[in-house]
């Protein structure tokens, strides 16, 4: 079985978390628990529900990784754009939208 990490999305931020070895969820993938069997992914995964149930972190799963000297990298291009951060830069990373001004000019849905 290839190695795996699991992962989710924290719900007080939308940031992309992984799952460590003492149950912890962190943002950077080189800190997670890395398996190798099936066993050991389905009981990460089980340990990862009360995370859920306490609306910490929604929709936990496991991703493929390769571990190199330079750290663990996912092996798909989603999972390591999620790895990478956000995909904007600086001050705009932790912005929220934008709410429309009462003169802006927006379609109206008839």
């Amino acid at each position: 079985m290839p190695s795996q990490v699991i992962t989710a999305n924290r719900l007080t931020d939308g940031r992309v978390v992984w799952l460590t070895g003492d149950l912890a969820w962190v943002e950077d993938v080189n800190r997670a628990a890395v398996a190798d069997d099936k066993a050991f992914v389905e009981a990460a995964l089980a340990k990862s529900n009360p995370a859920v149930s306490e609306l910490n972190v929604v929709e936990p799963y496991a991703v493929e990784v390769e571990v190199t000297a330079g750290g663990i990298v996912p092996k798909s291009l989603r999972e390591r754009i999620r790895a990478a951060g956000p995909t904007v830069a600086g001050a705009f990373a932790d912005e929220r939208p934008a709410t429309p001004k009462a003169n802006d000019n927006q379609p109206k849905i008839a």
